[in-house]
C-alpha cells in the first residue's frame, strides 16, 4: 500500500462527501493507494480550519494555490463552485497532479473544453463526479444493455426531478443566478450522463426550458426551474427526459425507462436498491415488471455489505468514485467518466439551450 496526499477545495456538502469517502476507500475496497487527507480549502480561513478540525485534515488553507502548489498533496478534489473550476484543474494539471472535477465539468462549454484539453494534455488521471449512475442497480441496468439482454433499445425516458424550489416564497440564493447553477447546470447533467452511460451517444436534441418563479424574495431569478428535452440517440433510440428544481414532492427523482426489443427497465433512485426488470421470453401468465433487490451478485455492492436487500446509499456512490479515481492514478488507464465524458454532457446542454432559444432541432456535432 502507497499513501497519497489528497487536497479537496470546498468543504461544503461536496466537499465533506469527498472526504469521508477518501477516509473510506482503503478499507472498503482494499485499494493499493490509500488516501492521506493533507490539506482542505475553504473561502474563509476560518471555515477551512473548522473543516479541517471536523474532517481530519492535516492542514488548511483559504487560498487554492496554496493547496495546488503543495509538495505534499499528490491529487485534487475540486468541490468548488463551478467559476473555479477551470482555473483550478488548470493549475493543477500544470503541475502533473490528477484531478477529480464534481459535476458540471465547466461552468460553460468553453470552459469544459479547455478543461479536457488540459488533462489529456498533462496525461494525469482526470475524472468527472456523477455519482447516481454509479448505483449497483444502475451498473446492472448497463451491464444488461451491453449484454443484450434487452434487444434493440428502442425508446429511453430519464428525469432527473426535486423540489427544493418548488415553493414560489423561497428566497433568492447563488442558486437562482447564472445558468450554471441553474436546473440546466444543476441537475440535468446526472441524467444526461446516465443517458450517455446507458445508451450511448446522443446525436440531436429539441428542448424547451423555462423559468416558472422570474422572482423570488430577495431578488430577480436569472436562470432556468425546469426543462423539457426530446433526443435520438445515434443508436436509433428516441429518448424523452426532463429535469426540475420545482417538481413538488419529488425528493431525488433522478429515474429511468428504457425499452427494448426483448425487454425493459425501469429504477428510481428514491428506491435505488432495487430496479424492475421485464423480460418477453417468460411465459405469457407470468409476463411482468419483476422487482430485483440488488444484493453482493450485483457490481460495487458487496464491499460494503454482504447481505442482500440491505442496501447501500448516497455516500457509498460517492466512495466507489473515490475507488475509481485511486485505480486511474494507480494504473495511468482513463476510468469513466473522464473529463471528456463530462464534456461530452455540456455539449448536450449547450445545443438544448440553444434548441430552446431557436426553437428548433439542433445536432450535437455542432457544438
Amino acid at each position: 500500500m502507497t499513501e497519497i496526499g489528497i487536497g479537496i477545495l470546498g468543504g461544503g456538502y461536496m466537499g465533506k462527501a469527498h472526504a469521508v469517502a477518501m477516509s473510506a476507500v482503503g478499507p472498503v475496497f482494499n485499494t493499493a493507494l490509500r488516501p492521506r487527507l493533507e490539506m482542505i480549502c475553504a473561502s474563509s480561513s476560518q471555515s477551512a480550519e473548522r473543516y479541517r478540525e471536523a474532517y481530519g485534515f492535516l492542514r488548511s488553507t483559504d487560498d487554492w494555490r496554496t493547496l495546488i502548489n503543495d509538495t505534499k498533496i499528490d491529487a485534487i478534489v475540486i468541490a468548488s463552485p463551478q467559476s473555479t473550476h477551470r482555473e483550478v484543474a488548470e493549475a493543477a494539471f500544470a503541475l502533473g497532479k490528477p484531478v477529480f472535477c464534481e459535476k458540471p465539468l465547466g461552468a460553460s462549454l468553453e470552459d469544459s473544453r479547455a478543461m479536457t484539453a488540459a488533462g489529456e494534455a498533462s496525461g494525469c488521471a482526470n475524472m468527472v463526479g456523477f455519482n447516481y449512475i454509479r448505483t449497483p442497480a444502475s451498473q446492472y441496468a448497463r451491464k444488461l444493455i451491453a449484454d443484450g439482454e434487452l434487444g434493440e433499445i428502442t425508446m429511453f425516458r430519464g428525469e432527473h426531478t426535486e423540489d427544493f424550489y418548488a415553493d414560489p416564497k423561497a428566497p433568492a440564493t447563488w442558486r437562482t443566478t447564472g445558468m450554471a447553477n441553474g436546473t440546466m447546470g444543476d441537475l440535468a447533467p446526472h441524467m444526461i450522463n446516465g443517458a450517455l452511460a446507458l445508451l450511448g451517444p446522443i446525436t440531436r436534441v429539441m428542448a424547451e426550458v423555462e423559468t416558472v418563479h422570474k422572482t423570488r424574495p430577495g431578488g430577480d431569478v436569472t436562470n432556468d426551474d425546469h426543462a423539457q428535452m426530446m433526443c435520438r440517440f445515434e443508436n436509433g433510440a428516441m429518448g424523452q427526459m426532463y429535469f426540475s428544481r420545482i417538481s413538488t414532492g419529488r425528493k431525488m427523482g433522478y429515474a429511468y425507462e428504457i425499452t427494448g426489443t426483448k425487454g425493459a427497465i425501469r429504477f428510481d433512485q428514491e428506491d435505488q436498491n432495487a430496479i424492475w426488470l421485464y423480460r418477453m421470453d417468460t411465459p405469457e401468465a407470468e409476463r411482468g415488471f419483476t422487482k430485483i433487490l440488488t444484493g453482493p451478485a450485483h457490481p460495487d455492492y458487496q464491499p460494503f455489505c454482504q447481505g442482500p436487500g440491505h442496501g447501500t446509499g448516497y455516500q457509498d456512490q460517492i466512495i466507489i468514485e473515490a475507488r475509481d479515481f485511486l485505480n486511474a492514478i494507480e494504473t495511468g488507464n482513463p476510468i469513466w467518466p473522464t473529463f471528456r465524458d463530462g464534456m461530452e454532457v455540456n455539449r448536450v446542454i449547450a445545443a438544448a439551450i440553444a434548441s430552446s432559444r431557436d426553437s428548433k432541432w439542433q445536432d450535437i456535432n455542432s457544438f
